[in-house]
C-alpha cells in the first residue's frame, strides 16, 4: 500500500466512523408520532437493536473497502465500491434512527471496523471468486439477522417493537438491499465458501451482536 492508497484508506475509514445523520422529509419514513406508542422499555430495546445494525453497517462498510483495496481487477474493486456506497446510506439511517429512540452508536465501532477491514482485505487477496462468495456469504447471513429483527425472534432479547414502524421500515428496506447484494455478488461469479468458513462468519456475528446490543 503506497502512502497515496493509505491516506485514502484512512479518510474512508473515518467517514465510515462518523457518517453523518441525514435530515429525512415524512414522506421517506413514517412519521415521529409513532414512537408515543413504545414503552419505555421498547424504546431502549429498539436502540439497542438498531445499534446492532449500526455495527453491521460499519463492518459491511470495512469489508468493502478491504475488499476494494485487494481486489484483483478493477470491475471487482467497482463492484465493491459500488457496494459500499450503497451500504452507506444504510449506516446513515441506523444512526438516525438510534438518535431518534435516545440512544448511542457502539463505543467499539473502530474496532469492529479494523477486524472487518482485515477480513475484507484477506478475502480480496484470496481472489475475486473468493471475494465476491464471501459478499454473498455475509448478505446471507445478514438477511436472516434482520429478518429476525422483524419476526420478533432475535439473536439478543427478541426482535424489534411490533409498534416501532419506523425501525421496521428501514430494516425492511435495508434486507430488500442485503439480497440484492447477495444476488449481484453471486451473478458475479461469487463461489460457495467451505462450510468451516460460513460457521465461523457465523460464530464472529454471533459475538459482534451479542456485544453491540449492551456496548
Amino acid at each position: 500500500m503506497n502512502a497515496d492508497q493509505l491516506i485514502f484508506t484512512i479518510d474512508r475509514a473515518l467517514h465510515a466512523l462518523a457518517a453523518p445523520v441525514p435530515i429525512m422529509g415524512a414522506a421517506a419514513w413514517r412519521p415521529l408520532d409513532t414512537d408515543g406508542k413504545l414503552t419505555t422499555e421498547e424504546r431502549t430495546h429498539a436502540a439497542a437493536l438498531m445499534r446492532v445494525n449500526h455495527v453491521g453497517e460499519v463492518c459491511a462498510q470495512a469489508l468493502y473497502h478491504g475488499q476494494a483495496l485487494t481486489a484483483r481487477t478493477p470491475k471487482i474493486r467497482q463492484h465493491m465500491e459500488q457496494a459500499a456506497a450503497e451500504e452507506g446510506e444504510h449506516l446513515k439511517l441506523c444512526a438516525q434512527r438510534i438518535g431518534e429512540l435516545g440512544g448511542r452508536v457502539s463505543l467499539l465501532n473502530p474496532l469492529w471496523y479494523v477486524g472487518a477491514f482485515t477480513l475484507g482485505a484477506a478475502a480480496g487477496r484470496a481472489g475475486d471468486a473468493f471475494s465476491l462468495g464471501f459478499v454473498a456469504e455475509t448478505e446471507k447471513q445478514v438477511e436472516a439477522h434482520l429478518e429476525s429483527h422483524l419476526a420478533g425472534a432475535g439473536e439478543v432479547a427478541g426482535g424489534l417493537p411490533p409498534n416501532d414502524l419506523r425501525s421496521r421500515d428501514i430494516v425492511a428496506t435495508m434486507r430488500e438491499d442485503e439480497a440484492r447484494h447477495r444476488r449481484e455478488a453471486t451473478a458475479a461469479g461469487g463461489v460457495n465458501l467451505p462450510f468451516p468458513v460460513r460457521l465461523a462468519m457465523k460464530g464472529m456475528a454471533k459475538v459482534m451482536t451479542t456485544v453491540a446490543y449492551r456496548v
